[in-house]
C-alpha cells in the first residue's frame, strides 16, 4: 500500500473524535481533569497532513462522538460509559453544541458524521457518505487508539476500504495502550507516521 500512489480525490483523512468536549480545557473532559498531553498534541500534528490533502483535492472527514439528548436534554449514556466517565451529563457532546464540534485547528471538515459507539460505522451514515463521495482510502487519526480508532479501522477493513493508521496521529490516555493498539492494527492496516503519509501524498 505504501508503494501505491494514492488517488487524492478518493482519499480522506478520517479524524476520529477530535472534539472540543474531549480536547479543550473548557470541554467536558477538560473540566473533569481528564486529559493527556499525547491527545492534546494531535490537532497540530495532523494539520500539515490535512492541509496537504486539501491542496491535493482530498477529503477531510470528521467523526464526532455524540450523546443523544432525551427528555429534558438528559443524554442517553450507556452503562459502561457511565461507569468510566461519571462526570458526563446534560449538554456534553450534544449535537450542534460547541463541545460537540471538531476542534478549530482542523476545521473545516468536508463531511461530518455523528457517532454513538466506538465504531464510526455503527448505526451512522458514514459508509453512505464515503461511498457517495467516491472515497475508498482512509488515513485515520484521532482518539482513542484502542477505542474509536481501532473499532472504526476494523469496521473499515471488513467493508473493503483501504486504511492507513497514523502511528503518531492517534493517541490514548495511556501510551503503552496506544503502542499495543498500533501493533494490533498493523495486522489489518498500513501504519505510517504523519510525515510518511504526507510524503506518500506528495509522491502520489
Amino acid at each position: 500500500m505504501a508503494d501505491t500512489p494514492l488517488a487524492l480525490d478518493r482519499t480522506a483523512l478520517l479524524v476520529v473524535d477530535l472534539q472540543n468536549d474531549f480536547l479543550h480545557p473548557e470541554g467536558a473532559y477538560g473540566r473533569a481533569g481528564q486529559s493527556a498531553p499525547e491527545i492534546g498534541a494531535l490537532p497540530a500534528r495532523l494539520l500539515p497532513l490535512a492541509e496537504a490533502l486539501r491542496r491535493g483535492g482530498g477529503w477531510i472527514v470528521s467523526t464526532q462522538f455524540t450523546l443523544v439528548p432525551g427528555k429534558g436534554g438528559e443524554p442517553f449514556i450507556s452503562d459502561h460509559l457511565k461507569r468510566l466517565r461519571p462526570f458526563l451529563g446534560t449538554g456534553d457532546f450534544a449535537p450542534g453544541a460547541w463541545g460537540h464540534q471538531l476542534v478549530d485547528t482542523l476545521q473545516p471538515a468536508d463531511i461530518t458524521v455523528e457517532k454513538v459507539a466506538y465504531s464510526a460505522f455503527y448505526m451512522s451514515r458514514l459508509e453512505f457518505a464515503l461511498n457517495r463521495a467516491g472515497i475508498d482510502t482512509l488515513i485515520v487519526g484521532g482518539i482513542v487508539t484502542n477505542g474509536g480508532v481501532a473499532s472504526t479501522v476494523r469496521d473499515a477493513h471488513v467493508r473493503d476500504f483501504h486504511t492507513i493508521v497514523l502511528s503518531d496521529g492517534c493517541a490514548a490516555f495511556n501510551p503503552d495502550v496506544h503502542a499495543t493498539s498500533i501493533a494490533d492494527l498493523a495486522t489489518i492496516s498500513t501504519v505510517m507516521t504523519c510525515a510518511e503519509a504526507q510524503e506518500n501524498l506528495s509522491n502520489g
